[in-house]
């Protein structure tokens, strides 16, 4: 059974509720709760923090032991040299995902510290976008 971790970045704790135009109106445990559902012969965890200490921390913990980590880091995406290294450092491979076409945002974000060393990037496909990087595992 194959292991997949979804950890999420900051503010994502706020889906459902914050900029619903945007985000949607669906929280993301919900979301989850789904996924879990549909994918039952795989072993999903899901971890959020607005820390980025704790989202490396996270990194380091499951980069050698599962089969993928599915990674909304938010703004983090645009900012964290940190976060980029743990994912180059860990054996896991990382999909970075976003609900937003981020290419269709602010300028500031269409940078990015983890796809250089993510297996691939999904964006723009609303919460969708996290089981479009959870087929890719399959």
């Amino acid at each position: 059974m194959k292991k997949i971790l979804i950890l999420n970045g900051p503010n994502l704790n706020l889906l459902g509720r914050r900029e619903p135009s945007v985000y949607g109106n669906l929280t993301f445990e919900e979301f989850f709760d789904s996924l879990k559902n549909k994918y039952s012969d795989i072993d999903l965890h899901y971890f959020q923090s607005n820390i980025e200490g704790e989202l490396i921390d996270k990194l380091h913990e499951v980069g050698f032991s599962f089969d993928g980590v599915i990674l909304n880091a938010g703004a983090y995406t645009h900012t964290s040299i940190g976060i980029g290294d743990a994912i180059k450092g860990v054996d896991t491979p990382v999909i970075e995902v976003h609900i937003s076409n981020v290419h269709a945002r602010e300028e500031f974000r269409h940078t990015s510290y983890i796809a250089p060393n993510a297996k691939g990037v999904i964006s723009g496909f609303g919460l969708q976008s996290y089981e479009l990087a959870l087929k890719s595992f399959l």
